[in-house]
């Protein structure tokens, strides 16, 4: 299989390719995947960076916002050069820089009803960096529908949340199986309004992107029917179990 990757990769890839669950066979599946991912923001930036410098195949962005001063302390990707810029413009640049062979596509919209099938359809995982509700169960919805892969993450101040979702597994829960609609607040993931950690959002992000490297390559142990509950400021890791419903 190490023959099939040319010299160039197996030099930018070597430490991967190091790893006995991964060697070329798993690169090979790096390259040829495909991702999406949903808000270019605090939690959307680790994620891609982490998944383009792993040698994702192809990555999707999707966002409409632009870049504001008080993103830049989270959000990786950008700096105070490209403040009033739109962010899945400046991602795209900047992740392309960082690996050429990476194809990346931008979406400069709002993901809603009328286009998330034809986007997500193109896709094989789902990377959630949104920051309300509404999108996330929208996502989830379409995601059982088309049976894709889906990785949640939500924070606010010090704390992070994590979940992974085999919609081809009819045994796994989904978002509804722990949140329901009627109970929540968009405010517990409003950073404006609650505040957070530039750094509870880097290590959440990059939690997203190593499941999804995970799934891809079908190795290690998953979050199936578990949230994974991070708290950084007593440094503590839980998981918590819940049923399909």
């Amino acid at each position: 299989m190490r023959e099939n990757l040319n010299k160039s990769q197996i030099e930018r890839f070597s430490r991967q390719l190091v790893l006995k669950n991964i060697g070329a066979k798993g690169q090979k599946k790096i390259l040829s995947s495909k991702i999406l991912i949903v808000g270019v923001g605090g939690l959307g930036c680790p994620a891609a960076e982490n998944l383009v410098r792993a040698g994702i195949g192809t990555i999707g962005l999707i966002d409409n916002d632009i870049v504001n001063l008080s993103n830049i302390h989270r959000q990786s990707l950008y700096t105070s050069k490209d403040i009033k810029k739109l962010k899945v413009s400046v991602a795209a640049k900047k992740l392309k820089e960082i690996n050429p062979s990476t194809k990346i596509k931008t979406y400069k919209s709002r993901l809603n009803e009328k286009n998330i099938k034809n986007i997500i359809k193109n896709y094989e995982i789902i990377i959630d960096g949104s920051d309300n509700f509404k999108t996330k169960f929208l996502i989830n919805d379409y995601c059982i529908k088309l049976k894709k892969k889906l990785v949640i993450g939500a924070i606010s101040k010090f704390d992070g949340h994590v979940f992974t979702f085999d919609f081809k597994d009819r045994k796994t829960a989904s978002l509804q199986s722990f949140y329901q609609e009627n109970e929540i607040s968009d405010d517990n993931l409003n950073c404006e309004f609650e505040g957070v950690l530039g750094t509870t959002a880097s290590i959440v992000g990059t939690t997203q992107a190593n499941e999804a490297l995970k799934m891809i390559m079908n190795i290690g142990k998953n979050l199936k029917n578990q949230i994974l509950i991070i708290d950084l400021l007593n440094l503590n890791f839980r998981k918590v179990k819940f049923k399909k419903k």
